[in-house]
């Protein structure tokens, strides 16, 4: 006869008792009714409330614009009417920072040679100092020309008063930000630009660390005497009522996106709300900066319609509701952040008395309910503190014994099996884990270095209207072997592009050396072939493992449109200007394959509007899935097809390769670095 197993007990017939489930199920259908009553209610009123904190703080600042405006428009016929006395608009301008206390100083900026005996700059000028103390100065001279600055002539191209962007003093400390005024003779010619600075500095805040509902938050305030006394900041725009600064804060934004007022000075004018928009996993905050830039009003919405909160930068971690609008007669728009525990705290919160008060009425329940379930999860509670033991890395903690043979029993030896598992387990992950961690760090540590080598900063001279250049570097692996640089010494552009044999971390060794050679030799040499001379012979030198580059090295002169070059084995470059055509280049050697050989040095003229395009092998010999290569042809066929379109800017043409590559190259991903450099020629060599 067949013996019959133990029969198994089964651990959740003990926990009939059904009074946890029931517990559960009454506190959460009683909050969820609570949250729904009160929710639409109390919400619509913290919204209206913060609305109309808002447009106060929207009129403030309305108010202060609206009185330097104001006062520099009333001055303008009385500058107008003395335009023969020179000396007297010292006077004018004393006057106007006097009588204005918002306005930081204010100047007159003349058109070139307007008053001959005063020579070609004649800008009076007054500022205020820390002391109160008004001092009168002239600017303008050879160092310091205005008359070639952008405000300048966007100031006379305009003739219109406006505000300007956000800046900087010359010392570079305060914000500001100024309302130019155009000012006429007698027969309507624009002969001056009368500017009033405005200084950013209305909410000179402070960063304090704060607490709302258990989680720390960076909270913003007026000035640190807000913390004791809550007493007012001086001269400045309130910006908050006291009881609201603790937790919300309001900013300016203009056109742009960048920081005309914010409560951290850091960001004002330094700061850029896209940039910053970032920092956050979601694109909310970025479409709703892009709504304030556009001019709109409101706030962020649902598909109902109704005000809904986001996860914000500024915010410490916590989401908000952010309310907009702009300011009128200008191109910004303020902003005020309000924490999403503000609008719903109020809800949340008699939520709360409400389901202690059910949890009261449950306690008893509750109470008898706990001993039981105490007493069936005895053996579950010895099981969990020996899982603990587990968890801390002692994989040789005692297990409990269990006298039921039910579920508990079985989960016991089952833990037990896992045990012995972890053990061998754990080992091998350390060693495996400790090996790839350290490889990792290391690849990621080399690609950040070897990329801030290369420019990074485009356009790289953006005071030139000679020059436009543009370049990228993508490497195949963490690191890779190509390179590019240039340089501008003695209105000369010092350029190259290279290509190191090999890929990985060996080939990057390599271009980072020649990236330095590069730069050090051709500061004090200016023939391109001496320079491809120098660096041959320099890598030529103890290279055991026969690593070589090509390399093209170019010197164009800014003033003549001269170009001397070298190729170094490199792929010709392709000049694109109205078609499409190869740069002629002499056979060579890569460099640091054979010391002491003698590279050809070759020149050209390069015309206005044309861009000379190199590139990498990693462009031309890209593959495709069937090992199908991208090819010059389609190269040269792009290149044509971009001009025809008119895209013939450096940053263009680079993008549209990659993207062309890219698209060639599908799930296969880059075989080889890629790497591109655009430079266009713009002088236009008729005109000074």
């Amino acid at each position: 006869m067949k013996k019959k197993g133990k029969k198994i007990g089964s651990f959740a017939k003990r926990l009939t008792w059904g009074i946890a489930l029931t517990q559960l199920v009454v506190m959460a259908l009683a909050s969820y009714l609570i949250y729904k009553v009160t929710k639409g209610f109390i919400q619509d009123e913290e919204i209206d409330l913060y609305k109309s904190e808002l447009k106060i703080d929207h009129q403030n600042i309305r108010r202060v614009l609206s009185e330097v405006s104001v006062a520099t428009t009333n001055s303008v016929p009385e500058i107008e009417e003395n335009l023969g006395q020179p000396d007297k608009m010292y006077a004018i301008m004393e006057r106007i920072v006097k009588q204005n206390p918002h306005i930081r100083s204010c100047g007159i900026s003349f058109v070139a040679d307007y008053y001959s005996q005063k020579g070609r700059w004649y800008c009076p000028y007054a500022v205020k100092g820390d002391s109160g103390q008004i001092e009168k100065r002239i600017i303008g001279n050879a160092d310091n020309d205005y008359l070639k600055a952008a405000w300048f002539a966007e100031a006379l191209k305009a003739d219109s008063s406006y505000w300007s962007k956000p800046f900087f003093d010359s010392t570079d400390s305060v914000p500001l930000v100024a309302r130019m005024v155009p000012i006429h003779d007698k027969r309507g010619r624009t002969v001056a630009i009368m500017g009033a600075d405005l200084s950013l500095n209305w909410f000179r805040g402070t960063v304090v660390r704060s607490d709302i509902n258990g989680q720390p938050v960076n909270v913003y305030v007026s000035n640190q005497s807000d913390i004791d006394d809550n007493s007012d900041d001086d001269g400045g725009v309130s910006w908050n009522d006291t009881k609201w600064r603790f937790v919300t804060f309001n900013f300016i934004i203009d056109k742009d996106g960048t920081f005309v007022a914010h409560p951290d000075s850091n960001n004002v004018v330094k700061g850029n709300y896209f940039e910053r928009a970032k920092e956050t996993n979601d694109t909310i905050d970025d479409y709703v900066g892009r709504q304030m830039v556009a001019g709109k009003f409101g706030t962020y919405k649902d598909a109902m319609g109704s005000p809904m909160h986001f996860e914000f930068f500024d915010s410490g971690g916590l989401n908000v509701y952010l309310f907009y609008e702009p300011i009128e007669g200008t191109d910004w728009s303020i902003g005020l952040a309000t924490p999403r525990l503000m609008i719903e705290g109020a809800g949340v919160f008699m939520g709360t008395v409400m389901l202690i008060l059910i949890a009261l009425g449950l306690l008893a329940t509750r109470i008898v309910g706990r001993i039981i379930i105490k007493r069936a999860t005895k053996p579950l509670k010895k099981l969990a503190d020996s899982a603990n033991e587990v968890a801390k890395g002692n994989f040789k903690a005692p297990l409990p014994r269990i006298k039921h043979n039910d579920e508990i029993r079985l989960l016991r030896d089952s833990f037990e099996g896992m045990q012995h598992s972890l053990t061998e387990y754990v080992e091998e992950l350390k060693t495996t884990t400790a090996s790839k961690a350290a490889i990792e760090n290391e690849l990621k540590v080399a690609h950040d270095i070897q990329m801030s080598m290369l420019p990074k900063t485009f356009p790289p001279y953006p005071e030139r209207d000679d020059i436009d250049i543009y370049g990228m570097l993508t490497p195949a692996k963490d690191v890779g072997g190509d390179l590019f640089d240039f340089y501008i010494r003695d209105e000369q552009l010092f350029f190259c592009i290279g290509d190191v044999s090999g890929k990985g971390v060996p080939a990057s060794l390599v271009m980072a050396v020649t990236r330095s050679l590069f730069r050090n030799i051709s500061t004090h040499v200016a023939a391109p072939d001496q320079i491809a001379i120098a660096l041959n012979n320099a890598l030529a030198e103890s290279n055991d493992k026969g690593m070589f580059v090509t390399a093209f090295v170019g010197v164009l002169d800014l003033a003549t449109g001269c170009l001397h070059y070298c190729n170094a084995g490199h792929a010709a470059p392709l000049l694109l200007n109205n078609a499409v055509v190869e740069l002629p280049c002499d056979p060579n050697l890569p460099l640091g394959v054979m010391p002491g050989w003698t590279f050809t040095p070759q020149q050209t003229t390069i015309t206005p509007q044309t861009t000379i395009f190199l590139y990498t092998d990693g462009l031309n010999e890209a593959e495709d899935s069937i090992h199908a290569q991208f090819g010059l042809q389609r190269v040269t066929e792009m290149a044509t097809s971009l001009l025809a379109e008119g895209l013939n800017k450096p940053a263009a043409i680079i993008n549209k390769m990659t993207d062309a590559v890219l698209a060639f190259e599908g799930e296969s991903g880059l075989s080889d670095d890629l790497t591109m450099l655009a430079i266009k020629y713009t002088k236009d060599n008729g005109t000074k």
